[in-house]
């Protein structure tokens, strides 16, 4: 029986990219193999510990979504023990309502996304255009601007207030003393 699972997992953050990509590349294939699919892979990047771990205060978040057997699940762990970059790991079974509600709303966003590339498509071949730099401005669609939390109405920001967002995460000046 197949189920939905989370893995997150937490690198050394020395590791290279190519490092890293081999890494999701060796998840991939193990799922692949034992009849698995991989729904979504969320790369955080370097982030700080909440404590040292191995001597290193900071790490590289990875998060991915899968659909496993909890066999695989046995699998994915014991390949994660073994592996030398990854610092901490964790494999935790999803909810099944909040998986259903995300896979209705990814479905009406598709929807909604390739109704709107239908529309737009008539109106740019009206326009006669044929490379895309010279679509007339009126015909390019808005960049999305919304922020959701907690999956609650979405708050639109105007290019104004987006200036004023502070940055995420916001880097430590080390100085040293002598």
């Amino acid at each position: 029986m197949r189920r939905d699972y989370e893995l997150g997992f937490i690198l050394n953050p020395e590791v290279s990219e190519e490092q890293t990509s081999a890494i999701l590349e060796r998840i991939q294939k193990i799922v692949n193999n034992h009849d698995g699919q991989v729904v979504k892979v969320n790369q955080w990047g370097r982030r700080r510990l909440a404590y040292p771990i191995e001597h290193h205060r900071d790490g590289y978040y990875v998060f991915i979504d899968m659909i496993l057997t909890p066999e695989t699940v046995i699998e994915l762990d014991r390949t994660l023990k073994v592996s030398e970059e990854v610092m901490r790991h964790l494999v935790k079974k999803r909810d099944a309502k909040a998986v259903q509600k995300e896979r209705e709303e990814r479905e009406e966003r598709e929807a909604r996304a390739a109704a709107a590339a239908q529309n737009q498509a008539p109106a740019v071949a009206e326009a006669g255009v044929t490379d895309e730099a010279q679509v007339p401005a009126e015909l390019v669609a808005e960049p999305d601007e919304e922020i959701l939390i907690n999956e609650e109405e979405p708050i639109v920001l105007s290019p104004e207030e987006i200036e004023y967002v502070p940055p995420a995460i916001e880097e430590e000046e080390e100085t040293s003393e002598v």
